[in-house]
């Protein structure tokens, strides 16, 4: 069984080979993201395994069929990027990993409020040029401060459980409320009054047409003053160009994300010799009280074995003819 592995890094392959073998497998790493274009690397391969920014859309997945392939391998939870209709129709499988570190992706974003909070990038870059002052740099205690989250599954979970942690007053908002939320003190609201009454506003939750940037100018208007929006789950739940109003206005006070909306031509890239294409993000660069990282939440170690031994056991099981973890177009899981 031939599988080919599209935009793969250094810390892909080495999760993937650090794991026993699929019996009678050759595995194929290319680097390059899946577009029509390269689709063609992955002839033969009955295993295309795809990340979350590889196009799986009509054209492509009509050429990946045509050349041999069964089975679409998600390195990841989410699934938005795929053509469903088109996979069902060409007969082509499709599995992903529905969780891997949710410890991973809460962590992160705790991360970024407190460099948020606490100024650590402007510190950290006004010492190592020699300045020590403290001007500019006063934060505000987590302790009693009201953290509204959005979407309350596994991660939205994990990072409630940190926040208790701090002291803080959890709000929730899910259309499916989770027990484990609610035993840590946590109240769930419409999601208007979440907005009202947090200090903080996290997202966790997926992207469908119902949460397409659920953050928005209405949305932004909704929350309090100075208030701080973080978002490490999908980049379209946030309205960039309403998110830059509310920066410029004063009235969203931080913003810290791992995602963006635009991000599939520039995440997981080196362009550091190049001109920023993006105006709308090199705009949000210039904000000093944004800070955005390029949709690292999930790279720790623990993340990177568990998506690489799910994706192995998806694979085995489809090609015994025990397919788990399937994509379904009727129900969307």
């Amino acid at each position: 069984m031939r599988i080919v592995f599209f935009s793969t890094q250094v810390y892909d392959r080495e999760s993937f080979l650090a794991l026993p073998r699929l019996q009678n497998a050759e595995f194929i790493f290319q680097q390059p993201k899946l577009t029509l274009d390269t689709a063609v690397l992955a002839t033969g391969a009955e295993v295309v395994c795809a990340f979350i920014n590889d196009d799986l859309s009509a054209p492509v997945l009509e050429r990946l069929a045509a050349s041999g392939t069964k089975l679409i391998a998600l390195r990841s939870a989410g699934y938005n990027h795929i053509d469903l209709e088109a996979a069902q129709r060409l007969n082509l499988a499709v599995v992903r990993v529905p969780a891997y570190s949710p410890h991973a992706i809460a962590e992160h974003t705790v991360a970024l409020i407190l460099a948020l909070n606490r100024h650590l990038t402007r510190a950290y870059n006004r010492t190592r040029e020699g300045d020590f002052s403290l001007r500019g740099l006063t934060g505000f205690d987590l302790v009693h401060k009201t953290v509204g989250i959005i979407g309350t599954g596994q991660i939205g979970a994990a990072f409630a459980r940190i926040m208790a942690g701090f002291g803080c007053r959890i709000l929730a908002y899910d259309p499916y409320p989770n027990p484990e939320v609610i035993a840590l003190g946590a109240s769930y609201l419409e999601l208007d009054t979440l907005l009202a009454q947090s200090h903080i506003v996290s997202l966790h939750c997926p992207l469908s047409p119902a949460t397409h940037h659920l953050i928005n100018a209405g949305s932004l208007s909704r929350m309090q003053p100075g208030s701080m929006l973080i978002n490490t789950s999908r980049g379209a739940l946030v309205d960039t160009p309403a998110v830059i109003e509310a920066l410029k206005s004063g009235h969203l006070g931080y913003l810290g994300l791992d995602v963006y909306e635009e991000e599939a031509d520039l995440f997981f890239e080196d362009l550091s010799d190049f001109p920023l294409q993006d105006d709308v993000l090199a705009r949000l660069l210039t904000f000093p009280n944004v800070i955005i990282t390029a949709h690292q939440a999930f790279l720790t170690r623990e993340a990177l074995n568990a998506i690489a031994s799910t994706t192995l056991d998806n694979i085995s099981a489809w090609a015994a003819g025990h397919p788990q973890n399937l994509v379904r177009l009727e129900t969307g899981s």
